[in-house]
């Protein structure tokens, strides 16, 4: 109660806070003004469906096995289609069919030049496929983001990745000199002319890291581990890859196993640190390591020693 001594009479303090009921029912509300307990969630593009949540963020892709069956249809098509279409430009330039069969260098100039185009085109694939479906930067996707180093200086992570490449690749090639065939390997008729040599070694470095890293730890790898774990999408990723280059190899089992092993390696480098940006450095380094050692055998493309017959 309020009172002073112009007014004697007491005014409860409710009716400055409210009018009477008669008064307030002829009066006009204004529009109510929206809170934040009102107001609708902001929806977020790149958020991951619900199903999705429960998984890592590098495991959070969009795609399943049909774009994966899809993907497998789409290489055996653009095989098919580039040979056919390489085989009339080579003969253009004089290199029928007949002599692809007979010139090693010929056929594996073919060979090169067909799966550098392949690479490129599933990468093209993937680029304009993942942009359709997810409406997101294809890089980031697909799973190359920043590498996280944690309280190592990030340099230094960059360089150890790079050691790694040239330790594990060192050991692969003792490790094969030790299981060394009799059997002459397919991948050895690449290495019979300079340049042959040169365009495969330089692929390998500046092509195929790329493309098999992302086809393979960037695509398959998150839709293996969200169906199997982590650990057995590690190991078959890693076998596929191997099995992927076995053609090359064939004839040496223990070569093959090898490269097996490096495929769970690099996807390993993947699942541990999250990112394909760890596995690319590991593959470049890797095939560099590779390349030096060729150039030192080799003397600079000048002398290239005999494979087993």
């Amino acid at each position: 109660m309020i009172a002073d001594d112009n007014n004697p009479i007491p005014i409860p303090p409710e009716s400055f806070l409210e009018p009477p009921a008669s008064l307030s029912t002829g009066l006009r509300r204004g529009p109510e003004i929206p809170t934040a307990a009102t107001l609708p969630s902001p929806v977020q593009p790149d958020a991951p469906p619900p199903e999705l949540q429960q998984y890592p963020e590098d495991l959070r892709a969009r795609w399943g096995w049909l774009d994966l069956l899809l993907l497998v249809a789409v290489a055996l098509l653009g095989t098919f289609v580039i040979s056919i279409i390489l085989v009339g430009i080579f003969a253009a330039f004089g290199m029928t069919p007949a002599s692809l069969q007979n010139s090693a260098n010929n056929k594996s100039l073919f060979l090169i030049v067909n799966q550098a185009i392949l690479s490129l085109g599933l990468l093209a694939y993937l680029a304009v496929h993942i942009r359709a479906r997810c409406q997101s930067p294809f890089w980031k996707t697909i799973g190359w983001r920043r590498l996280r180093t944690g309280t190592i200086p990030r340099r230094i992570a960059y360089i150890g990745l790079v050691l790694g490449g040239f330790s594990l690749s060192l050991l692969v090639q003792l490790a094969s000199a030790a299981l060394q065939t009799k059997t002459k390997l397919p991948i050895q008729e690449y290495f019979q002319d300079p340049r042959s040599a040169l365009l495969l070694m330089l692929m390998s470095i500046l092509l195929a890291p790329l493309v098999e890293e992302t086809v393979f730890r960037g695509y398959l790898y998150p839709v293996l581990a969200r169906s199997f774990g982590i650990g057995a999408g590690v190991v078959i990723t890693g076998t596929l890859f191997g099995l992927l280059h076995a053609p090359q190899l064939w004839g040496g089992w223990g070569q093959i196993l090898l490269l097996i092993g490096i495929g769970i390696v690099f996807t390993a480098a993947r699942a541990i640190s999250r990112t394909v940006i760890a596995s690319y450095i590991l593959h470049v380094s890797y095939n560099s390591f590779l390349l030096i050692a060729f150039l030192v055998a080799s003397h600079g493309f000048r002398h290239f020693p005999p494979g087993p017959q």
